[in-house]
This record gives C-alpha cells, sequence and structure tokens, in this order.
C-alpha cells in the first residue's frame, strides 16, 4: 500500500506535467521559451524521484543547451568549461568549506550536553523551563556550526527524552527541537547566505548584518509562544520539580555555604567559618565572582571614551596647481606647484641705470667703491626671503585638539539596563547559582564567544568572510582541543565531511550556471519576465506571490535546490518593481526555514523521527512543527511591514 507521503509527492509531479503539458498544447507556436519552461519542470520532476540534484541541473542544462545551439556539441562544451571555471574562480565560496569545517569541529567538541544542562538549569524558573532551554541551545549550537540535521539529531538525542519524562506534550518538544534546529540557516554565519549572495551578487558581508536581527527576532517568538503555550497549557509543559531544580555544590563549596542558598558573595568572604578551606580556591571564587562586574566596567569605560571623544581631523593645506595663497601677490611667494618663473630676480633686459655703459673717465668723480650690479642685489634677496619656505606638501598637517561630547542617550540606556542586570546578579547571587554560572562559562560563553568573533570580524569590516571563517575554524579547532575531544580520528572525519559537503555546493554552482545560461538561451527568462509583467503587479503583490512560490517550493525541493535554479529566475525581476535584492534575500532566508518544518518532505521531522522514542509518530512532529511555520510567516510578515528589523544594521554600517 502506497503511503501518504508518496500519494503526495505522486500527485504535485503529476499536476507538474499536467501543467507544463497545457502550457505547451495552448500555445499557438511552441518557441524556445516553452521548451526552457518545459526544461524546468522537468528538472523538478526528476529532482523528486530522488536523481542527484546537481548532476540533473547539468544533465538537463547539457541537453537543453545543445538544443538552443542547433545541435552544437562543440559551443555545449565549452559552455560547460566556461561555468566550472566561473565557479572555480568565486572567491566567496571559499568561505563554504572553512565555515563548514568549523561548525563539524565544534560539533565534536560535545559541548551540547552540558550548554543544555547549564541553560535549562539557569532558566529553571521560566514556565516551559526545558522547551525554552532547547530553543536557546538550539538556536546558539545551530548558528556555531549551520547543520541543521546534526543540530536536530543530537537534540533528539538529549532534550527530547527529558522532556518527555518530565511530562511534555509531544508535539510541543518535537517542534521546539525542530524549528530551534533550523536557525543555523538563518542566523550568520549561515552558508545559506553565502550561497544567496554568490548567486544573486550580493555582499555577503550586507547579507550577515541584515539577517543578525530578523534571526533574534524569530528565535524570540519561538521562546515567546512557549512561554505563553506553558502559561495557558500548563499540562503540556509542566514546571520543573524541586529535586530537577536541585544543583549539587562542590566539597569545598559546601564548606563554605551553610545551604546552597546562601548568599556567594557573604560566603566567601575569608573569616572563621571557611578557615578550613584552601585561600587560593576562595579566590579563584572570587575572581569567577567579579568577572562581571569587571568585564561591565570594561566596557562602559572604553565605549564611554569612543561615544564622547571627538577625534582631531588632520587639516592639510592642499590647493590647486597654480593657485596663489592668500595675501599680497605682489610678494611673488610660491604655492607649491609649477609655476611660471619670478618676475623679480630672473632673466631681464638690463636696466637702464647703471647698466653695461661706458668705464667712467678719470675726470668724472666717482659715486663710491667698487659695488655689485643694482640687479644683482635683487637676484640675492629673493634667494633669501625663499630658502625658508618648504613646500605645503611636505609641511606638518596642521590639528585641531580632541573635543569632548556629552555620552549619547542610547549609551545611558544601555549601559543603565547593563548595570541593572549586574546589581541584580549580585544581589541574587547563592552558591547555586554561582555553580550554574560557572557551568555557562565553560560551555554557553566560549561557543558565544566564537560566534561573536566570527560574525563581528565581518560585520564590522576587520575581516572579509573567507578571513573570517578561517579564523572560526582555528577557534573550533582551539574549542575541541580545549575540551580534549580534537585527536586524529576526529580531524579526519571533520575533514571529509567538509569535503564532502563542499563537493556537493561546488557542483551544485556547476550545474546552476549551466541550466541558467540554458534558461537564458532558450528565452526561458524572458517569457517569465513578459508573464510576469504582463500581470501588472504592484510591488506587495509582486513580493506576496514570489514568497507564495518558494513557499510552496519548500514542500518538494531542499533550500539548495530553491536558491540555485529558482534565484537566477527571480533576481532579475527585482528591478523591475523597485525590489533591493539585500532586502529580497532576508526574506527568501526566512521563507526558507519552511523548506526544514514543510510537509511531506520536512528534513528536519526525519532526522528527529530516527532518534526519538518508537511511540513518537511522524504526525505527532508533523503536528508540533505546524504552529512555529505560523509563527515563520508572521516573522516575514513583520520584517515586510517593518523592513528595517534587516536594512537597519547594513545601512548604518555601510552606507
Amino acid at each position: 500500500m502506497i503511503r501518504r507521503e508518496l500519494w503526495f509527492g505522486l500527485s504535485f509531479m503529476a499536476l507538474i506535467v499536467i501543467g507544463a503539458g497545457a502550457v505547451l498544447v495552448s500555445a499557438d507556436t511552441i518557441t524556445n521559451g516553452h521548451l526552457g519552461l518545459l526544461m524546468l519542470s522537468l528538472v523538478v520532476v526528476a529532482i523528486m524521484l530522488g536523481f542527484p540534484t546537481a548532476f540533473t541541473l547539468m544533465g538537463m542544462g547539457m541537453l537543453f543547451t545543445w538544443l538552443a545551439y542547433d545541435r552544437d556539441w562543440h559551443r555545449t562544451l565549452d559552455l560547460m568549461v566556461q561555468a566550472a571555471y566561473k565557479t572555480m574562480a568565486n572567491d566567496v565560496l571559499i568561505a563554504v568549506p572553512l565555515f563548514v569545517f568549523m561548525g563539524y569541529l565544534v560539533e565534536r567538541a560535545n559541548l551540547i550536553e552540558s550548554l543544555f544542562k547549564s541553560l535549562h538549569l539557569a532558566l529553571a524558573r521560566l514556565p516551559g523551563a526545558l522547551a525554552v532551554a532547547t530553543l536557546v541551545t538550539c538556536t546558539i549550537f545551530a548558528t556555531a556550526t549551520g547543520i541543521v540535521g546534526a543540530v536536530v539529531t543530537l537534540m533528539g538525542l538529549l532534550a527530547l527524552p527529558a522532556m518527555l519524562r518530565a511530562g511534555y506534550s509531544v508535539p510541543l518538544a518535537a517542534g521546539a527541537i525542530t524549528a530551534g534546529g533550523c536557525l543555523g540557516i538563518l542566523i550568520p554565519p549561515s552558508v545559506l547566505l553565502i550561497v544567496y549572495g554568490a548567486t544573486a551578487g550580493v555582499s555577503v558581508v550586507q547579507l550577515y548584518a541584515g539577517a543578525f536581527f530578523p534571526g533574534l527576532m524569530l528565535a524570540s517568538l519561538y521562546v515567546l509562544y512557549v512561554i505563553i503555550i506553558a502559561r495557558l497549557k500548563p499540562q503540556w509543559a509542566p514546571p520543573l520539580s524541586q529535586a530537577e531544580r536541585a544543583v549539587p555544590l562542590t566539597p569545598l563549596s559546601q564548606r563554605l555555604a551553610d545551604s546552597p542558598a546562601a548568599h556567594a558573595v557573604v560566603g566567601l568572604l575569608k573569616g572563621r567559618r571557611n578557615a578550613d578551606v584552601p585561600f587560593s580556591h576562595v579566590l579563584r571564587q572570587l575572581g569567577i565572582v567579579a568577572m562581571p562586574g569587571v568585564i561591565f566596567l570594561l566596557l562602559a569605560g572604553f565605549s564611554y571614551k569612543a561615544v564622547t571623544t571627538i577625534e582631531a581631523q588632520a587639516r592639510y593645506e592642499i590647493e590647486e596647481i597654480g593657485a596663489t595663497r592668500s595675501g599680497n601677490p605682489a610678494q611673488g611667494e610660491s604655492t607649491g606647484g609649477l609655476q611660471e618663473p619670478p618676475s623679480t630676480g630672473g632673466l631681464q633686459e638690463p636696466p637702464a641705470e647703471g647698466g653695461l655703459q661706458e668705464p667712467p673717465s678719470e675726470d668724472t668723480p666717482s659715486s663710491g667703491p667698487l659695488a655689485e650690479p643694482p640687479g644683482a642685489s635683487a637676484e640675492s634677496a629673493a634667494p633669501a626671503q625663499a630658502a625658508p619656505a618648504q613646500p605645503p606638501a611636505a609641511d606638518a598637517p596642521a590639528a585641531e585638539g580632541a573635543s569632548v561630547r556629552p555620552a549619547p542617550t542610547w549609551w545611558w540606556v544601555t549601559f543603565a539596563i547593563f548595570g541593572a542586570m549586574v546589581t541584580l546578579f549580585y544581589l541574587f547571587l547563592s552558591f547555586a547559582r554561582l555553580e550554574i554560572f560557572k557551568m555557562l562559562l565553560a560551555s554557553f560563553f566560549p561557543l558565544v564567544l566564537l560566534i561573536l568573533s566570527v560574525l563581528g570580524s565581518i560585520v564590522l569590516g576587520l575581516a572579509t568572510p573567507t578571513e573570517a571563517a578561517a579564523m572560526g575554524a582555528l577557534g573550533g579547532m582551539l574549542l575541541a582541543a580545549a575540551y580534549r575531544r580534537l585527536n586524529l580520528s576526529v580531524l579526519k572525519e571533520s575533514v571529509f565531511l567538509t569535503a564532502k559537503t563542499s563537493a556537493m555546493v561546488c557542483w551544485l554552482f556547476v550545474g546552476s550556471a549551466i541550466f541558467s545560461a540554458a534558461f537564458a538561451l532558450l528565452g526561458g527568462q524572458a517569457l517569465v519576465e513578459e508573464w510576469v509583467l504582463g500581470m501588472n503587479l504592484t510591488k506587495v503583490q509582486f513580493l506576496v506571490l514570489s514568497q507564495v512560490i518558494i513557499f510552496l517550493l519548500g514542500w518538494p525541493l531542499e533550500w539548495t535546490e530553491i536558491i540555485v535554479i529558482f534565484m537566477p529566475i527571480f533576481i532579475p525581476l527585482l528591478d523591475n518593481f523597485g525590489v533591493d535584492p539585500l532586502f529580497f534575500g532576508l526574506l527568501v532566508a526566512m521563507n526558507l526555514q519552511t523548506a526544514f518544518l514543510s510537509p511531506p518532505v520536512a528534513m528536519a521531522a526525519f532526522y528527529l523521527k530516527g532518534v526519538s522514542p518508537p511511540h513518537v509518530t511522524l504526525n505527532q512532529i508533523f503536528l508540533g512543527m505546524l504552529p512555529f511555520m505560523g509563527i515563520q510567516v508572521l516573522a516575514i510578515v513583520l520584517l515586510y511591514i517593518w523592513p528595517q528589523i534587516g536594512l537597519w544594521l547594513p545601512q548604518l554600517l555601510y552606507k
């Protein structure tokens, strides 16, 4: 008996074939453009039948290119070679294997278990604490690795049994894991954004800056949904018991504290109560306690100086060639360019008086001793005046002294919030919370520091995506080494999986280039453009239509296929409707979240089903994913209504 998923797939393929046949039959004359649409339909059907995407694109592209070139094999093969070389020469794609390598190393550092444990203890008082901790863990880990399948699988092994033991609803637990695991393809550093940038010709740096806040917005909406559901339906997400929230103290900490709820700062002060505790242990604990305050003071001090100091601007006296300085031009001061020789002291006619004359006779009285000619005095005076002068280019720039301005309001508000958080941290810092903070220092903060260093260096212009990816790969190796997980077998496996993934991406680009060239040669792009423009759509209608098409394509196809096949069709249409390719890319990246969650080809559901207990059915997983798909649609609507969510940071940094 055929399963429902197969019925859906076969029905979808039948609709594509019937639609393509209807277009061909209804046409008065079958042109090359119609052949291009037929090629597009056949590619989608072949991919749904299970043929490899890259080689399907190359095969169909070669066949239809041969038809477009009037069966000329030489030109067809030339096109294939040029497409392959263009992919090899694309510098943007160098970042793909480096980011993938970083992801595999971080995954094998086995941080996810300690990260999940520390987060669910830190968030224990929130409604739905386990699901919230699952979403936060998935967000951080998916951002660091970018590998959806690995994150969903690991969290399915770790978080799903914990939530089921705590009495959580199966759909809610499955939805939190699958939705959180897919965030890695949106929040930078993301391979999807690199592939879109290389396909659409958009700066990857601006895409990373633009996707940061939409990704955080989507993750925040997921967390908010879970908290609301846990508050309204407590039977779906029961609160943790006191035993599950208990944090065991180390033996030395037990000597310092009467109970885990005792205040840590007071207990760490050296006194009679902790006389038998080594002083080195007390100093280490005090150093950990003081760390948030020290970091806050350093950030406040350096940022205050940065926002209040107006740097002195150097002023160079650069003038046009031949221009004269302000003042009396009769003084003959040179302004430092190629100029006419000075009128005084140069080569001149001899003066009328004192020039070449008859020697005086003895009877003529002498006017004085032997003197210089009249012109010589002028000649000697001119160099004497001009000698100290230097050309303006050699002058040191005149700089004004640095001035100070008041700190802006946003700085005061930001650090007032941070200061309140640090104050609350110290007010409620018990020994149990200190243990949780140490667990976060060992699992949460290293990953966040790695992500922010890679992303910050790209966004702030300190490094290109390729350079930042190389540093991220090095950081992943150091992280794995720090947790004693780096050995030859882990390194070999990570390199092998990186080469496999990178080869897939590069072959996809080669196939996409051949397919796009064939589609353009056949006139398919012109036919699509003519059809879309003939509908007289507004900008809003075009965006809605394109996003609906991408949403529907997410059912049978994966994001890689949608990007490399359909983005070359959509991108040329953007100029006709005044749509920014950067903004369109952010909408597409958020929309493609649904490609992993939309049944029947929801890969995240199958990843989770493969590691879930037998009583968890695929229908329960699909049911749990549907609310999160609705949240994704809501996030797309919010991004369209307020595009500055995605465009504010790129415009601030790069415009």
